[in-house]
């Protein structure tokens, strides 16, 4: 599992900021990842004689390209990183770090590692969003990088830069990341290319809310599908695998499908079964009921504060004072917030649920004032 990777300082000198990236391929996520470290205040160079480049950020040649730059983007398609490496390496000057950006790590770590080496500090990533989700706003923006233990400076660097761009960066080995990718992107690709060309009417008016997550990855690969589509499965090493078991678990459901019900073998009933992910997860299922036991004594503690509520409420209206006591509330939220700081929750989520408990509490004040 990927885990996210520590401070970028880690415990040492901040490392060097990135000012200048070069990019060696400037397609669509080439362009839109540029636009984000240009908001940054990041310089941004690019080189692809296939692409339209404007103004000062558009390179003649490799050399122009590299010159200056502290970071070199590799963004071409996974089957041409290793060509493009080696057009880029006689230009690269000690120092200078080249990061790639591929859905497919095993193929260009090993294609870094075999043209660049240890001489040339690289790094391989793979950020978790394309130009549709950065088009629609989404967040949290993620970045997968693989450690190198010969390049850890270039490695902290490039963490930096991402982080200073909004990331959250995860830690994971290109094999581990391929074989996640290959159960997850690769398949969401599959799935929604059969689907596409089954005709399945994804902007069907009536589709019910079940379809809708279905429907919105089916746009996603419409939109990167033509040069994705391919490159996920034919370069990653786990994508295989994945289809072939999808396949016959498919092929294990539809045959049992076919079977009347008054025919069905236990067999075929199990395989028609979904089950619930505390089935999958001993581990979930146990954590569900303890928060399950938990949520059933928070609910007992609503109750107990309600009955001192109303006992506040009939002392205010003994004294004749008001309902609410912006001064009382105003203390109250602020300890809240300082309680929940204190024991690492965020202050301003448990200030919303506190919110809640306040008007819950003047409601039940004001119904007993009305009587």
């Amino acid at each position: 599992m990927p885990h996210s990777l520590p401070n970028s300082g880690g415990g040492l000198a901040p490392p060097a900021r990135i000012g200048k990236v070069a990019f060696l391929g400037y397609g669509r996520f080439g362009a839109a990842l540029g636009s984000l470290l240009r908001d940054a205040g990041i310089s941004v160079r690019a080189f692809d004689p296939s692409a339209e480049i404007r103004g000062a950020a558009r390179a003649a040649s490799l050399p122009e390209l590299v010159d200056g730059a502290d970071l070199v983007i590799v963004a071409v398609p996974v089957p041409a990183a290793r060509e493009a490496l080696l057009s880029l390496r006689p230009h690269l000057a000690p120092g200078q770090i080249v990061a790639d950006v591929g859905s497919v790590k095993s193929v260009p770590a090993s294609a870094m590692a075999e043209v660049l080496g240890e001489s040339r500090p690289w790094v391989a990533t793979h950020p978790l969003f394309g130009p549709a989700s950065l088009a629609r706003g989404e967040r949290p923006l993620r970045v997968v990088v693989c450690p190198n233990p010969a390049h850890p400076d270039a490695v902290r660097r490039v963490v930096a830069l991402f982080e200073r761009i909004g990331c959250q960066v995860l830690e994971q080995a290109p094999e581990d990341h391929d074989r996640v990718m290959a159960f997850t992107h690769a398949l969401a690709f599959f799935i929604a290319k059969g689907m596409m060309d089954a005709g399945v009417p994804a902007g069907a008016p009536y589709a019910p809310p079940s379809f809708q997550g279905i429907a919105h990855t089916i746009e996603t690969v419409r939109v990167d599908a033509g040069h994705l589509f391919a490159a996920l499965h034919r370069e990653n090493p786990f994508a295989s695998e994945a289809r072939r078991r999808l396949i016959d678990a498919l092929v294990a459901v539809d045959r049992s499908l076919d079977v009347p019900t008054k025919d069905a073998a236990p067999e075929d009933l199990a395989a028609l079964a979904i089950p619930d992910l505390g089935a999958l997860s001993p581990e979930l299922r146990e954590t569900r009921e303890l928060i399950d036991d938990l949520d059933l004594e928070l609910v007992g503690l609503l109750a107990r504060r309600a009955e001192l509520v109303q006992r506040a409420g009939r002392a205010k209206a003994t004294i004749g004072a008001a309902v609410r006591d912006p001064v009382r509330e105003a203390r109250l939220m602020e300890s809240r917030r300082r309680c929940a700081q204190e024991l690492g929750l965020d202050p301003d989520g448990v200030a919303e649920v506190f919110e809640v408990i306040l008007r819950h509490s003047r409601s039940l004040q004001e119904r007993r004032s009305a009587v």
